[in-house]
């Protein structure tokens, strides 16, 4: 289950989460004990650690998954952020529980990382092409104040986009 964790990471109000059964399984317990973890510590899970998913918000999930796992659910499943599932290591203590953290916080890690080369590939794509743009711009107004027919880019063969 842990090779696959990334898989199944969601977004739920801009946030990537976990859900409770899969955050159960991860660390090799039932859901109920998850959530009553959460129930007896409220203090260690506020509000932007656990999210309790409404009723648009699963059956959206619902419709993109398999509904095997959620049919049974008779209460709102909750939605673990980053931070929530920190916490959560901190109360379900077991060495699986153990194993289980470090997974999910390489994970979560890996995820940033590649957050990061994206929003810097993106920068430098943008640079590239402003860059392009420039000299295109440049050689075409060079070429009409010339009086050279219409070179877009500087040949015959380049075109401006």
């Amino acid at each position: 289950m842990i090779e696959n964790l990334e898989d199944l990471i969601v977004y739920v109000r801009d946030n990537r989460v976990l859900l409770d059964a899969d955050v159960a399984a991860i660390y090799g317990v039932d859901t109920k004990r998850v959530n009553e973890a959460v129930k007896n510590n409220p203090d260690k899970f506020p509000t932007s650690y656990v999210l309790t998913l409404n009723d648009v918000e699963f059956a959206d999930l619902r419709s993109k998954f398999s509904t095997a796992k959620s049919a049974m659910t008779r209460v709102a499943p909750k939605a673990f952020t980053e931070k929530g599932l920190y916490m959560l290591a901190t109360v379900l203590k077991s060495p699986q529980a153990t194993q289980a953290t470090i997974s999910i916080v390489e994970t979560f890690a890996k995820l940033r990382e590649l957050s990061r080369n994206v929003q810097r590939m993106t920068s430098y794509l943008r640079k590239l092409w402003l860059q392009g743009a420039v000299k295109c711009l440049t050689d075409t107004a060079k070429s009409a104040f010339e009086g050279e027919p219409n070179t877009p880019c500087g040949s015959t063969t380049e075109t401006c986009e």
